[in-house]
């Protein structure tokens, strides 16, 4: 049995993240321990490093909402999962005990950790953070089904309920973006719009299953889209930015009498958007999603059903692949829009 992880920590904001040597606690009677394959790089990390969160009262800190592994150890409570099992870790609470935090003893002291983190090699997480997935399912792909694959399709299949022969747009294609864009393909909307400010993410996008693309840096995005849908506007409109420009641009795009406008994006904190009123009059809808609705125990399943008949491809949503050793590289990346979906590999994965 492991007794240290191999961690990236956060100490201060603005700073890279460093790699600690972390010694693993006894598990409390709801947790688990998972030898990790695999994590995911969201962007909420990316506005956690850069102190776009708010202040952060528990410095330091791990990272990290979205990954797989193999459970290596459990505590006396849990039932969900033994020893062995191959799972898919998540922020998005499913059924089972939580403990929500955990501390790890370091050199230089003690080191916070939540409920979850993925940013390193063995974690202690709790039951209902953790799902378990056949060995059938590549780890290398099931790390998506943390969070880009349960919020972006989640919004599509869950939140939104996109009809067969709808219009949508996705503004940001990030993992959640591009998940979304998979998604309302599957769903066989007929007009699919991607919208970003970089040209390799939108041929990302047309590989994926977009129909019409646009850079916003080059385009007047609201003109363009009331242009594809014949100045109708769409039927949804799916912001996964976290920029104030992008929610109010996403709003104003969708139709009058019964458009849908969802908001999976986070903006830095303290930070909000405008929008006109007469709109939500005019029958034009705007809500949030938490996760696209997901329930792990149903959704996961479902996912990795339409992963292994071929019908969501989820490693074409994989851009960049690294070791932890390059994390902070990998966050740069994502800082300067190369990135779709990142994942790093541990050791033995």
């Amino acid at each position: 049995m492991p007794t240290t992880t191999q961690a990236a920590v956060l100490y201060d904001t603005t700073k890279p993240l460093s790699l600690v040597n972390l010694k693993i606690p006894s598990l409390k009677p709801e947790q688990v321990l998972v030898e990790m394959a695999y994590s995911g790089v969201c962007r909420t990390q990316l506005l956690e490093i850069q102190g776009k969160k708010g202040p952060d009262r528990f410095l330091p800190h791990t990272l990290g909402h979205e990954g797989s592994g193999i459970v290596i150890e459990i505590g006396s409570a849990v039932k969900k999962v033994r020893p062995g099992d191959q799972v898919v870790v998540s922020w998005i609470k499913g059924i089972g005990g939580e403990v929500g935090s955990t501390q790890y003893e370091s050199e230089t002291g003690v080191v916070n950790s939540g409920a979850i983190s993925t940013f390193m090699t063995h974690t202690v997480t709790c039951e209902n953070r953790v799902t378990p997935i056949p060995a059938t399912m590549p780890l290398r792909e099931a790390a998506l089904l943390g969070c880009a694959i349960p919020t972006g399709a989640g919004i599509v299949f869950n939140t939104a309920c996109i009809n067969p022969g709808s219009s949508v747009v996705v503004f940001g294609l990030g993992g959640i973006g591009l998940s979304a864009l998979m998604a309302a393909g599957y769903m066989k909307a007929k007009t699919i719009i991607a919208v970003d400010l970089y040209d390799h993410k939108l041929d990302q996008a047309r590989k994926i299953g977009a129909t019409h693309t646009i850079n916003a840096r080059m385009k007047d995005t609201r003109k363009e889209i009331l242009e594809i849908t014949s100045g109708s506007g769409v039927d949804y409109a799916i912001e996964a930015v976290g920029n104030r420009e992008a929610m109010e641009s996403a709003f104003s795009v969708v139709r009058s009498n019964g458009g849908l406008c969802i908001l999976a994006g986070n903006v830095a904190f303290g930070e909000s958007i405008s929008i006109d009123p007469f709109d939500l009059i005019k029958g034009k809808r705007l809500i949030g999603t938490w996760g696209g609705e997901t329930i792990p125990e149903r959704d996961v399943r479902l996912y990795i059903e339409k992963y292994l008949s071929g019908d969501l491809p989820l490693g074409q949503l994989i851009t960049h692949e690294r070791p932890l050793e390059d994390i902070n590289h990998v966050i740069s990346a994502m800082e300067s829009g190369e990135v779709g979906r990142a994942l790093i590999k541990m050791g033995k994965a």
